[in-house]
């Protein structure tokens, strides 16, 4: 028997064994890590309180971002080509992601009151989103419940079930809707969370699967358990395939950890431990993460509107340069800052982005040895910027990108 024969049986038999013995280790890693996601992710999430949101919220928060321009702008730093892009985009398309806001934003209020607000909302989200509404749909809405914190355990269900029962009533599930359940600090909560959408699933007739929601990563207990493991994979795999997302939660993580209010960032050395943490635990598997907010709001005097303007554009560039490509965005005038800095992240590099992957296609040789990962990356990062309206043109056929232009309904 010649050597190739040989080493030919022995490799068949080596490949047999390694099979046996890695079938199970390979099923559980393509259910863990199934690759990057194929549905677009939107550039930031507008967080809107519950008893302000109507069906007109988006058009007048566009209408708002636009006046803003009008009366302070220029957008310190951007270029005339660079508003008209930013100017189109909150005409056509003005937020991106909307969330209903029954946390923080809307505080402890009387059950009745709640109550009634939860069915307001839901009301102007079935007329905003539904068949036959005027404006062009939301890609991303949904709400933010208060936590499952025992003080606010049963107000924070009821305001789920009460909204859904008179959304769903009105129209079917909005694509791209999902849930956000703040101030997380245990994988069980996330466990309970996903049971209790089972139970909702069921009461209306939606597909098993059909409601997901977001963990938000704002205690310190949801990094570091007590035991000192990491939480949040765990946290991933209790979501039992629900998890539509991870996002950071600024202002409640810095103050856990004792950080002054006037240090308290999304740039704090402290959140961006935390949130290297979250990367790290989503990566391949297809849940998108999302860095938190500035409290600088651009209000007041042209001079503090500007400077607002200026630090909000620098930590929504900071987070694309480190690979979080969506934010929370807490007031209108901040849709214009966001957009700019997003829409200049991509056009800065679409040349070289565009070269780098013809160059790979065509295996030349460059100054630059690009791997099949970067050339995916290349490939994500060309779809990213069509998605959110910075590339007007489809890039070049290339490797398979991970975002696509369109949410996957009920994604």
């Amino acid at each position: 028997m010649s050597p190739a024969a040989d080493s030919g049986d022995l490799t068949a038999e080596l490949t047999a064994l390694t099979g046996a013995l890695l079938a199970g280790d390979d099923a559980e890693r393509a259910r863990r890590y199934p690759g990057p996601a194929s549905s677009r992710q939107p550039v930031h999430t507008a967080y809107v309180p519950a008893d302000r949101f109507s069906a007109g919220t988006p058009r007048q928060w566009g209408e708002a971002a636009l006046r803003a321009l009008d009366e302070h702008g220029p957008l310190p730093g951007f270029d005339e080509p660079e508003h008209r892009a930013v100017r189109a985009k909150l005409e056509r398309e003005p937020v991106e992601d909307l969330r209903i806001d029954f946390e923080d934003g809307y505080g402890l209020r009387p059950d009745q009151v709640e109550d009634a607000a939860a069915v307001s909302a839901a009301v102007e989200l079935a007329e905003l989103t539904g068949a036959g509404a005027a404006s062009a749909p939301l890609p991303f809405c949904g709400l933010r419940i208060k936590s499952l914190e025992p003080a606010v355990r049963r107000r924070g269900l009821a305001t789920l079930a009460i909204f859904l029962d008179t959304l769903l009533a009105r129209t079917a599930l909005p694509a791209g809707f999902r849930i956000t359940l703040p101030k997380v600090s245990s994988v069980r909560q996330v466990q309970a969370m996903a049971e209790c959408c089972v139970v909702l699933e069921a009461r209306h007739g939606l597909a098993d699967g059909q409601l997901r929601f977001e963990i938000q990563i704002e205690t310190p207990q949801a990094v570091l358990g007590p035991d000192g493991t990491a939480l949040v994979a765990p946290m991933i795999s209790a979501a039992a395939g629900r998890c539509a997302g991870l996002h950071y939660g600024t202002y409640d993580y810095s103050a856990s950890l004792g950080i002054a209010a006037a240090f308290q960032s999304l740039a704090h050395p402290a959140a961006d431990h935390a949130k290297a943490v979250l990367q790290v635990a989503a990566a391949e598997t297809g849940i998108p993460v999302s860095d938190g907010s500035t409290n600088v709001l651009p209000v007041g005097e042209s001079a503090a509107v500007r400077a607002a303007w200026q630090l909000h554009a620098g930590l929504v560039r900071r987070s694309l340069e480190r690979g979080f490509y969506q934010g929370w965005d807490l007031h209108p005038a901040q849709l214009a800052s966001r957009y700019a800095a997003t829409f200049r992240f991509f056009t800065d590099g679409l040349a070289t982005a565009q070269a780098r992957l013809a160059a790979y296609q065509a295996r030349l040789e460059t100054g630059i040895a690009d791997e099949p990962a970067t050339a995916r990356a290349l490939a994500d990062y060309l779809a990213r910027g069509v998605a959110c309206g910075a590339i007007a043109e489809q890039p070049p056929t290339g490797p398979q990108p991970s975002t696509g232009t369109e949410p996957a309904a009920g994604d």
